[in-house]
């Protein structure tokens, strides 16, 4: 891939680029990217990463949010919002970039173990969700500073602490360790 051009037509495949619901999507992802590369960039005394996969894997981290029904972001799909990680990780393994898929698939809250997904009755699979490989990780940190339903708002590490914290003890304890890594 190189970089944001085949990321584009690659989301451009199942996206109208005329639709709000893609403007948006597109203003989010690069939101997301650009913090996830200034983060590795940053930290790249502390961890090695891929900046290049990072910035492309960013920018398809929601690619199956069409597929969901969350209409106040222009979502009109059938299956649940919770689920467009797993939806965009078929997506993107269908396209031939499984390690793509893999940020799809754990980026969600601070990622969910399977025993979160089993105790929340989560519509999801019963397996592990959770960000491993260090690009994984920056992207799914960089992420929770960024909303779809506010995109002009940065989020405070705070607010993003407290809506950690709504979710359980472990999503804090992963978003803490992660912000510890790429935070400072």
């Amino acid at each position: 891939m190189t970089g944001g051009t085949k990321a584009k037509e690659i989301l451009l495949k199942y996206y109208n680029e005329d639709s709000d619901l893609f403007r948006l999507l597109w203003l989010h992802s690069n939101q997301v990217a650009e913090k996830a590369l200034e983060i590795a960039k940053k930290h790249f005394h502390k961890v090695i990463a891929n900046a290049e996969f990072v910035y492309e894997a960013a920018l398809l981290h929601d690619i199956g949010i069409f597929r969901t029904f969350a209409p106040s972001i222009f979502c009109n799909g059938a299956e649940p919002y919770i689920k467009h990680g797993i939806i965009g990780a078929e997506l993107l393994r269908a396209e031939g970039i499984p390690q793509h898929a893999l940020v799809c698939e754990r980026h969600t809250g601070a990622g969910l173990s399977r025993e979160e997904i089993i105790a929340q009755n989560l519509p999801l699979p019963h397996r592990d969700m959770l960000p491993v490989s260090i690009e994984e990780k920056i992207i799914c940190y960089a992420d929770k500073f960024f909303s779809k339903s506010n995109p002009d708002k940065i989020k405070t590490v705070e607010s993003i602490r407290r809506s950690m914290a709504k979710f359980g003890e472990e999503q804090l304890r992963r978003f803490d360790e992660m912000h510890e890594l790429f935070g400072h």
